[in-house]
């Protein structure tokens, strides 16, 4: 049971793993409540190529491919601002096209096209421990940011128009949630991988609202819910050999099953009663006339 942890690197896949999907979690409410799901799909694809324009000019990974990944999310913001745009109209054609630039690139550079298999399908082997101070830093950051700006944001969120009306800087609060977004997706594609991030993002806010209505209680189910799923799926491919980003979605989308069985069943619950209750009513009535 306690075998994998005798490794070095499964202690640090485990730990990235975890903290990633609390982080993904957190994030997702946000982006779940706003209708934007796609967006975290797109936003990665998007970023990739801004980590090949960053391998190609020696720059920092985390510090090219997050500037990339802000510019594209404020490209997206400013373009939605349009009426005849819609938003996943703008998120198709600003990140399929970011994405393209790095294929051209790596195909035109071929000499690195393997070490971008990870960004592409994530790598728990190669978590550093750099990798997991940057995931430490952008995870407090983004807490940070976000209590902050609790109030701000969740109002931005529901309502942006009513928000714009009562002062609120709406362009300055998807800014900074522009650049929150582009960061946790930076430091998740090292144990995620571009295709799988948007599942991590999007799965546990969806399990949490089918468990609560409440807006604080859905932040820390989900929240939760992303760190287990990180945990429990990196866990369970130490043993059946399966990648480890594919591992977590898989078993985030098992527990999202799970729930909405659970939901389904409860909701039948509630209903059979009153449905009866209503039926024994028209009966005792029917036998009085």
């Amino acid at each position: 049971m306690f075998e994998p942890f005798q490794y070095q690197f499964f202690v640090r896949g485990i730990i990235a793993a975890t903290l990633v999907g609390g982080l993904c979690g957190l994030i997702g409410v946000y982006i779940v409540l706003r209708r934007m799901s796609y967006i975290g799909h797109g936003l990665s694809h998007a970023i990739f190529g801004g980590a090949v324009v960053s391998f190609i000019m020696s720059i920092n990974f985390y510090v090219g491919a997050s500037i990339w990944g802000f510019l594209s999310a404020l490209l997206i913001n400013l373009t939605t601002r349009k009426r005849k745009i819609g938003a996943d109209a703008a998120i198709g054609i600003i990140t399929t096209a970011s994405f393209a630039v790095g294929v051209a690139l790596i195909s035109r550079y071929r000499g690195f096209t393997l070490s971008f298999d990870a960004a592409l399908f994530g790598n728990i082997l190669g978590v550093s421990r750099g990798d997991l101070v940057a995931i430490v830093v952008v995870g407090a950051l983004v807490s940070v940011l976000l209590f902050v700006g609790y109030k701000q944001i969740l109002f931005t969120t529901f309502e942006p128009d009513v928000a714009q009306f009562y002062g609120v800087p709406t362009g300055w609060v998807d800014a900074v949630f522009a650049l929150v977004l582009a960061a946790t997706i930076v430091v998740s594609m090292q144990v995620l991988g571009v295709t799988l991030i948007a599942s991590a993002i999007v799965i546990p806010p969806v399990v949490a609202r089918l468990l609560t209505n409440n807006f604080g209680k859905m932040i820390l189910l989900s929240t939760g819910i992303g760190a287990f799923c990180g945990l429990a799926g990196i866990y369970l491919s130490f043993f059946i050999d399966v990648s480890s980003g594919a591992t977590v979605v898989l078993f985030s989308a098992a527990l999202f099953i799970l729930v909405i069985a659970y939901s389904s069943l409860k909701e039948r619950r509630v209903i059979l009663p009153g449905f009866m209750g209503q039926n024994s009513k028209e009966l005792e009535a029917k036998t009085e006339v």
